[in-house]
């Protein structure tokens, strides 16, 4: 078992991360805005589920196949970096929509969730960041080391919980005052779209050391 210390310090260093400008907290922010607080805490859920896989990975050792082949990390981040072009493209080309505060429909929701769990597994910054993460924390003398790492990883979707969750709270409001506008949520679109090239470039030049 962790000592408390242990686990209020990385409880705290998990927030200030999930805090930290970066491609999921952006997508939540983007998502939350244009679609509402529904939507936000939707795609929220699918990343977490993309972190369950994640840190199951670096419990199981597999993470560190993209941290040693170039291959295999360059083929995660391409993959990605198509996925969030294609965000472009339909950013770009939205029509503009009658606000709802929430996706139309189960399919909706079932596309964001899925849209949130492509968008973490796909990028493997995420896998080494969690590589070189939670075994900071984790001690054999505290016992099985793969429950310590899930231990952990659990925590960290805690704290990713909390913060996407007040991120999509405080988007969603402000997006629905601003959807009102025809105009203004031509120019959400444009600004969504852009928002996901620079994604997309940034996963697709990033490096793995």
């Amino acid at each position: 078992m962790l000592p408390l210390e242990t686990v209020m310090t990385f409880l705290t260093a998990s927030a200030l991360l999930c805090l930290a400008p970066g491609p999921d907290n952006i997508f939540v922010l983007t998502q939350s805005t244009l679609h509402g607080r529904s939507s936000g805490l939707v795609v929220m859920a699918g990343l977490c589920t993309g972190l369950i896989v994640h840190t199951t990975c670096v419990a199981l050792g597999v993470a560190v196949i993209f941290q040693t082949s170039a291959i295999a990390f360059s083929a995660l981040k391409f993959i990605g970096a198509a996925y969030l072009l294609y965000l472009a493209w339909q950013a770009f080309h939205a029509p503009v929509q009658k606000y709802s505060g929430s996706p139309n429909g189960l399919s909706s929701f079932q596309k964001l969730y899925f849209r949130g769990i492509i968008m973490n597994i796909t990028n493997p910054k995420v896998s080494i960041f969690f590589l070189a993460f939670l075994p900071q924390f984790a001690d054999p003398a505290n016992g099985p080391v793969v429950f310590q790492l899930l231990f952990l990883g659990g925590l960290f979707i805690i704290a990713t919980i909390l913060i996407f969750g007040s991120i999509a709270l405080l988007a969603g409001t402000l997006g629905q005052a601003l959807s009102r506008s025809d105009r203004i949520q031509k120019i959400l679109n444009k600004i969504a779209g852009c928002v996901f090239l620079f994604l997309a470039f940034k996963l697709a030049t990033a490096q793995r050391g």
